[in-house]
């Protein structure tokens, strides 16, 4: 916990007097975004197009990595929760696991950044409902008092690194295939492209 974490968590968290609808609003953005999330890539990767299908291993890859981040980063240096410290209201009904950096707010981002890297042009619509879906994300964690603001931000930067390394590594196997193709191409007397 950061030092300003106690001062923003106060505004942010929900209290007996917020009105129910903004907590069941955030009840269904952490409960229920990753569920659909899941359906509309299960669908991508049924009906899509190749280079939609070729978007949405980007996405997950970039999802993978950051849960394997955060999961190392909460291995090695477990953090308390607010409800563990007495801090706010709680909610949700969450176990006593570590809570920096958030699980939620690191897959949202991640997919978020890989929306942004993967997306074809003119898409400037669908990235910019993957940002306002990932900051709804960490709102949603802080105002049902199961996280800290700073969890939130590390899960943040740990989704947008675990994005921008598999979009890197992805690139790199890209380029990797273009070389050996245009390898054979050259071996058989073809003109490369």
């Amino acid at each position: 916990m950061f030092s300003f974490d106690p001062a923003l968590y106060a505004l942010v968290n929900a209290n007996a007097q917020t009105p129910l609808l903004s907590i069941e609003a955030a009840r269904f953005i952490s409960g229920w975004v990753p569920n659909l999330s899941l359906i509309v890539v299960a669908l991508g990767f049924v009906r899509g197009s190749p280079a939609l299908r070729r978007s949405l291993v980007l996405l997950l890859m970039s999802m993978a990595i950051a849960w394997c981040i955060a999961r190392l980063i909460r291995w090695g240096f477990p953090t308390p929760r607010p409800a563990q410290l007495n801090m706010g209201t709680q909610w949700l009904q969450h176990g006593g696991r570590a809570s920096f950096p958030s699980m939620h707010a690191s897959g949202a981002f991640a997919l978020a950044m890989a929306v942004s890297l993967g997306s074809m042009r003119h898409r400037t619509t669908l990235v910019a409902f993957a940002w306002m879906a990932a900051l709804a994300m960490a709102w949603s964690r802080v105002h049902l008092g199961v996280h800290f603001p700073s969890d939130v931000m590390g899960g943040a930067l740990v989704g947008i690194c675990g994005a921008y390394l598999a979009w890197r590594l992805l690139l790199g196997i890209r380029r990797q295939r273009g070389l050996r193709w245009s390898r054979l191409r050259l071996q058989f007397g073809l003109q490369p492209r």
